[in-house]
């Protein structure tokens, strides 16, 4: 893989055509680093975000062994990597994906919101004693810029009926929930752990583990989140007044605050119609959070001789489809004489990008590099002193 100093560099000496997904490994180890320094429990990564090998590669290296998976390809997929522990976190799962799951890849940890799919397991795994079973809670969405709690979660009653099945079945019994991909501020796990502890009294069950999910924030220039260890320590706080045992376990799932960073996108100016900048990748490809969810990812003009006091000034971004909401608004600040034939750096593309991009009109072809500098905006930058972890 070649490897270059920065995105300056990579340009002057490729000229590339095609857009180039640049990866920055050591970005995913440093924030691989600080959850397993300042979590007070187990970090497992969600696979989707992110599935390119030098990323997970990284992941890994720096400490993540353990992976959320939401399909036999994804479990294929990270089952090649020796040592690692899978849990099968999708609430809703075919049949033939369960056994599999189960008798091929010794995968004992599975996720549900209904009864339906509790039997499915129980079915499709011939009665297995050995299940770690969790239960998918519905909680608020509180700042949150993609909430999640519409199609997948159980509440009130039905989840205390269910917990209670659950319990009846699973070797270990677990409570997950998710409170949105990129929440901003932590009260949202504020609101989440209450409706744990009410739902914990109420079926009148023994826990043995709580999953907080993912939902951990990124930093982009439309977004800035409160710091990770603000999260943490209202976590912690919170999981200190569960009416669980001092052996329950703690496991959150990060997947874009832990690859975020780690990737950014370098785009050909094909056409420039007044502030509108029509590029060579765009909502069907890596851009696509920015064209359907409206994400403001950071940007710079690659450029030689750039002359740094000049005044930035807003642009929209176009996709190279024929398809006119292949359109990514912004605004995007760039230098005021960006032309056809520049390049850009968009950052911090890391979680999602790579993994929603498609073949639209035959684009979505990448070229992969390295770069060794550091990304446009860390939220690990800002961090403070680690948190202390429990004994």
């Amino acid at each position: 893989m070649e490897k270059f100093a920065n995105a300056l560099e990579m340009v002057t000496e490729l000229q590339p055509d095609i857009p180039v997904f640049a990866a920055r490994p050591h970005a995913a180890g440093r924030a691989a680093r600080w959850f397993i320094d300042n979590f007070p429990g187990e970090v497992a990564y969600a696979y989707k975000a992110n599935s390119s090998p030098f990323v997970v590669g990284a992941l890994f290296g720096a400490g993540i062994t353990q992976f959320d998976v939401a399909s036999v390809v994804e479990l294929e997929d990270a089952a090649t990597i020796p040592g690692v522990r899978l849990h099968f976190m999708h609430p809703v799962k075919a049949r033939h994906a369960i056994r599999k799951a189960y008798f091929d890849y010794d995968i004992k940890c599975f996720a549900l919101d209904t009864e339906d799919e509790l039997q499915k397991i129980v079915e499709e795994t011939d009665g297995a004693k050995d299940l770690e079973l969790f239960v998918r809670i519905a909680v608020p969405a509180k700042n949150s810029r993609i909430p999640l709690e519409h199609k997948f979660g159980i509440s009130g009653q039905a989840a205390q009926r269910l917990l209670v099945k659950a319990r009846q079945v699973a070797d270990e019994l677990g409570i997950t929930f998710h409170v949105g991909s990129q929440t901003t501020t932590p009260d949202a796990y504020v609101l989440a752990f209450e409706e744990v502890k009410k739902l914990i009294v109420k079926a009148g069950v023994v826990v043995d583990a709580i999953d907080v999910g993912g939902g951990f924030p990124s930093r982009y220039s439309d977004s800035i989140p409160a710091r990770l260890s603000d999260f943490v320590e209202v976590i912690k706080s919170a999981m200190d007044k569960l009416p669980v045992t001092e052996h329950c376990r703690l496991i959150c799932e990060p997947g874009r605050a832990l690859v975020a960073e780690a990737e950014s996108l370098i785009v050909k100016v094909d056409l420039r119609k007044g502030n509108n900048l029509y590029i060579n990748d765009g909502g069907y490809g890596a851009l696509y959070d920015a064209a359907v969810l409206d994400f403001v990812f950071p940007v710079r003009l690659i450029r030689d001789g750039l002359d740094p006091s000049e005044p930035l000034v807003p642009f929209e971004l176009w996709g190279p489809t024929c398809d006119s909401i292949d359109r990514m608004k912004g605004p995007f600040m760039l230098p005021a004489s960006v032309r056809e034939g520049d390049y850009i750096e968009v950052g911090n593309v890391g979680a999602y990008g790579r993994a929603l991009s498609t073949r639209f009109n035959g684009f979505g072809e990448y070229r992969d590099v390295i770069l060794q500098d550091e990304p446009m905006f860390s939220i690990y930058a800002e961090e403070r002193t680690p948190v202390a972890r429990n004994a």
